[in-house]
């Protein structure tokens, strides 16, 4: 098992990385609190529509488990386990878009060797709940990325911290040691309900390139 890396152990003890970026408020995304290495929600949102047709096709990926409002605790090896398992699927999966694989602009699966960010964070997941993680502990996420692009990563909701798998980078950090704008994640309490992370928005769609909130009824 791999030692936990260094930005990680830093999270779990309240470190900061001291870079000068995040020393300086103004260098911080729009108004996102970073003080807490936990998420704040703002709302119910729409999901993205690429997440509903998953569920549709993939059912069981998309089941329940046990309600659990209790963060994860996760042992210094299970910590380890998330860096494994980021770096490994990173480097398994090729990247490519979902219109070069597929022919339309959004279409969530399991990857087997190509696949896009949500493809990855799906697969992460789908892993890690195999490997005795609970489905409440590991959320699907999606952010702006440092071009304002749509973006998704997992986040591991744990008792130290809300960790993100991405598959632009290896290393694993909480999610306010990240560049990104935080947009919407799923419930820990029920995972086909998606939670707003945008103190401007609370209840709405979040249209953005690349990932689409479902429609309004």
């Amino acid at each position: 098992m791999k030692r936990v890396r260094v930005i990680v152990l830093a999270a779990m003890l309240g470190g900061a990385l001291g870079s000068a970026a995040w020393a300086n408020p103004a260098a911080l995304p729009r108004e996102q609190d970073r003080s807490s290495p936990y998420m704040r929600v703002f709302g119910v949102t729409q999901p993205p529509y690429g997440y509903i047709q998953f569920c549709q096709r993939m059912p069981e990926e998309c089941r329940q488990g046990p309600p659990e409002e209790q963060r994860f605790s996760a042992t210094p090896e299970r910590l380890s386990e998330l860096d494994a398992m980021n770096r490994f699927v990173n480097h398994e999966i090729a990247p490519a878009t979902d219109m070069e694989i597929y022919g339309v602009a959004e279409y969530w699966t399991i990857p087997t060797t190509r696949g896009d960010c949500e493809d990855y964070a799906l697969l992460k997941r789908k892993r890690l709940i195999a490997r005795g993680w609970p489905p409440s502990a590991l959320l699907m996420t999606v952010v702006r990325d440092e071009k304002g692009e749509g973006h998704a990563v997992l986040t591991a909701r744990t008792v130290q911290g809300d960790f993100i798998l991405d598959n632009k980078v290896d290393e694993v950090k909480t999610w306010n040691h990240t560049r990104y704008d935080y947009v919407m994640r799923q419930s820990y309490l029920n995972t086909m309900i998606w939670m707003s992370l945008d103190p401007r928005e609370g209840t709405s769609t979040v249209p953005i390139a690349g990932v689409r909130s479902a429609p309004r009824r």
